[in-house]
């Protein structure tokens, strides 16, 4: 069995440079990959693509490399809470593509399976169809869009063992098992590494073959992006 668990976050993100395309799990807040975040952070890594389902708030998740300006480009479904993220992009400081969300999730598991391209639905007739091949199936009209091509996937899973197997709890099993394997190496950061043989395999969500590096993380915020509270009586 191979052993990907490596020390800690700073191991794992061996090989990061300027430049590249990171994936980066998450809905909000959900789920993202705090511990690999604060490193890219804490390196200075820059001119970076990111491909995320939104970039967090101004103060945590990507939000932090937004004000850092470390991210040349977002590759997003939606602006969401960060204010920072709507002012560079309509001030033309940060190159954005929005796409929608379920083509952002198929983007990913299609470079997870090997597939270089797919065909849907949504989008035809928009923006979002501008130079791209069209083509009709049984009447409808569809877009082809190409797989995602990333260098690293930043992921976080509830619980993990040395080889790589991943299991994720609640709504984080959100974009997280789409991106892995999605990149030419991903990193998963998980709450509890185990040794291997203590997952139960009937619970594994994400097989380790998808995974390069693992990691325990630490010290997780999970904040609440919007907190909706009963009035009280």
């Amino acid at each position: 069995m191979i052993n990907k668990k490596v020390n800690n976050v700073h191991e794992a993100l061996e090989g990061v440079k300027d430049g590249m395309t990171f994936m980066l799990g998450g809905f909000g807040l959900c789920g993202i990959p705090e511990n690999a975040i604060a490193e890219l952070v804490k390196i200075g890594v820059k001119d970076v693509t990111c491909i995320s389902n939104n970039a967090g708030v101004d103060d945590f998740g990507l939000g932090l490399l937004l004000q850092n300006r470390q991210i040349k480009k977002m590759i997003s479904s939606y602006v969401g809470e960060n204010d920072e993220f709507e002012r560079q992009m309509l001030s033309g400081e940060l190159e954005v593509e929005l796409t929608p969300q379920g083509t952002l999730a198929e983007k990913c598991r299609a470079a997870q399976a090997g597939f270089p391209a797919f065909y849907t639905p949504a989008g035809y007739g928009t923006e979002v169809a501008e130079g791209k091949e069209t083509r009709e199936f049984d009447g409808k009209m569809y877009v082809l869009e190409p797989a995602f091509k990333a260098d690293f996937a930043f992921v976080k899973a509830w619980k993990g063992d040395a080889a790589g197997n991943l299991i994720f709890k609640g709504t984080s099993r959100n974009f997280n098992p789409n991106m892995c394997g999605a990149a030419t190496i991903t990193v998963a950061e998980v709450e509890e590494l185990v040794p291997v043989g203590e997952l139960d395999p009937n619970q594994i969500h994400i097989p380790g073959i998808f995974v390069q590096r693992i990691f325990q993380g630490e010290k997780y915020e999970k904040r609440i992006e919007q907190r909706t509270v009963r009035q009280r009586s």
